[in-house]
């Protein structure tokens, strides 16, 4: 998983309004605005890209943040816009995302793959043409593996426990002290300590 190449654009993947800021469908939103708060930067309407959007320096390049706000199921028409204006590739974008199949506390890094019915990263391939972003996939639990009986769609668009919440954000915390090396395109690195300290 040794990747050189920088990230240009970091995504956080999630649904818009107030109604769906703390479900657990918005978890990739949760790391964008953490990351847009460590760099005393805050996410604006824009919409030329169909999102709220933020720019950060690093090593003196432009890295961009991005929340699409058309809804999770179109969220590629704001990542592909945006990867075009800027002629950002896909192996330069980091999406970040709720993911089902990882208990809460579990983040795995991946790059490439299917979206495993996840419709923000299905449409984003659909834009890009690609599936060769990397993910940041914030483990959020499965209605099953927590033994409840809700249906994935109601789950998704619940808020965790408060037990959950404490441990879905300690791996946000992990994953946001780790950023540096994944904007470096240090990116096996930073996933070798990710992956250790998310077990």
């Amino acid at each position: 998983m040794s990747s050189n190449t920088p990230i240009k654009l970091i995504v956080g993947l999630g649904n818009p309004g107030p109604q769906y800021a703390d479900t657990r469908h918005n978890a990739g939103v949760w790391y964008l605005e953490a990351l847009a708060r460590k760099h005393n930067v805050f996410l604006q309407s824009d919409k030329r890209f169909f999102g709220d959007m933020a720019r950060i320096k690093f090593a003196g390049e432009d890295v961009w943040l991005l929340f699409p706000t058309t809804f999770m199921n179109r969220s590629g028409q704001a990542v592909g816009t945006l990867a075009k204006f800027f002629k950002i590739k896909p192996e330069e974008i980091l999406v970040a995302h709720d993911e089902l199949d990882l208990l809460p506390g579990q983040i795995k890094m991946k790059k490439g793959g299917g979206h495993a019915g996840h419709n923000g990263l299905k449409d984003i391939h659909a834009h890009m043409g690609s599936n060769e972003f990397w993910r940041a996939r914030i483990g959020i639990g499965h209605p099953r593996s927590l033994n409840l009986q809700q249906g994935v769609a109601d789950f998704v668009l619940h808020r965790p426990s408060s037990e959950q919440q404490q441990t879905i954000d300690k791996s946000i915390d992990v994953l946001l002290k780790h950023t540096e090396l994944i904007l470096k395109g240090q990116i096996g690195q930073a996933t070798t300590h990710i992956h250790t300290e998310c077990a």
